[in-house]
């Protein structure tokens, strides 16, 4: 098993364009050819009408996990469709070995009506800290990376969020309300104020992305899913963004976070977004 910081270091320093090319195969071969194609046996709920799973979910986080763990021996795979079925296998977040964590279909209920919406999410891992990210928009053929203290890229490009233009208002993608406890949901009024415009959030993923990219002030989520949450949040750190729980402490992949949490494109909006919300907790 790879048990040195270092090994991994030489991994990212030669190998994430063999992942880059495992995220868009699985895409290509497991999850285009089901977009706006899916028939009704291919897709399920899982715990309800907005918590959907198709084929393409299935076969993508399959592929996937086949790869990844091939191309980085020692390593585990935690997948939103393998947890579902295994929630045990959560825990591998909390171990010794580098971790893959991965979101065949982030917007999965995008997927299923037809909204190109959607991403697969890709993340490494290590004793809960976030070391890289691939983000992948297939219908928009645009890839995403970002590697801890090198960077965040989109199709090559360096990606810097910014901080948003002075006098308007900030523009905020929050959790549907579905998945928000009363309290969580009281917190998130508070983003009800003059200068702030909220919203509902699509794609968890997409959405990080509008953020590196200075196309969104932040985000206001409510859920703790690694799957959902990895990637982004690496991908806004690296373009200069920052994120911070209730509790004023970053965001914690191995769960126990104060919820709702932040995500914004610079260190003064997520402190300002935090404390709208800490004043509606």
């Amino acid at each position: 098993m790879i048990e040195h910081m270092e090994t991994i270091d030489e991994f990212l320093a030669h190998r994430t364009a063999d992942v880059e090319q495992a995220v868009r195969e699985a895409a290509a071969t497991e999850i285009m050819p089901r977009f706006r194609q899916l028939a009704a046996h291919e897709v399920d709920q899982k715990s309800g009408p907005h918590d959907l799973v198709t084929d393409a979910d299935r076969k993508a986080e399959e592929y996937l996990t086949g790869v990844l763990g091939k191309l980085l021996p020692g390593s585990v795979v935690v997948g939103e469709e393998a947890v579902h079925a295994n929630p045990a296998s959560y825990e591998a977040l909390q171990g010794e070995a580098p971790v893959w964590i991965v979101d065949p279909v982030d917007g999965t209920r995008q997927f299923v009506h037809g909204d190109p919406g959607f991403c697969t999410l890709v993340a490494l891992a290590q004793r809960g800290v976030v070391l890289a990210s691939w983000t992948y928009a297939p219908v928009r053929d645009q890839l995403a990376t970002a590697v801890r203290g090198r960077g965040a890229l989109l199709d090559g490009e360096r990606l810097l969020a910014g901080a948003p233009d002075p006098g308007r208002d900030l523009e905020v993608a929050t959790s549907h309300p579905d998945y928000t406890t009363d309290d969580q949901k009281r917190a998130l009024l508070g983003l009800r104020t003059q200068g702030v415009s909220p919203r509902p959030c699509g794609s968890a993923g997409l959405e990080y992305l509008a953020v590196a990219r200075g196309e969104l002030d932040a985000v206001a989520f409510s859920w703790e899913a690694a799957w959902d949450h990895a990637a982004g949040l690496l991908l806004v750190e690296e373009a200069g963004g920052a994120h911070l729980t209730l509790t004023g402490e970053p965001f914690r992949i191995t769960g126990g976070n104060t919820l709702p949490f932040t995500a914004a494109r610079d260190a003064a909006t997520t402190r300002r977004v935090l404390e709208l919300l800490s004043g509606g907790a």
